[in-house]
């Protein structure tokens, strides 16, 4: 399964925008916050894997 991880770059209302870390783009997904943990705010490290999304301490 894929493996990825991103940082919270921007927050909107309910979105969140967030920039891959584990390459080098600065394209950003647009994100539903009811599927990131509730928890997130701007610089928060995030990684996406088997379809979920945690914070990455």
């Amino acid at each position: 399964m894929n493996r990825f991880e991103y940082i919270v770059v921007g927050i909107d209302g309910d979105y969140a925008h967030l920039k891959r870390t584990d390459i080098d783009s600065q394209e950003t997904k647009l994100v539903a916050r009811a599927l990131l943990p509730a928890e997130i705010v701007e610089g928060t490290r995030l990684l996406y894997e088997w379809m979920e999304y945690s914070i990455i301490k």
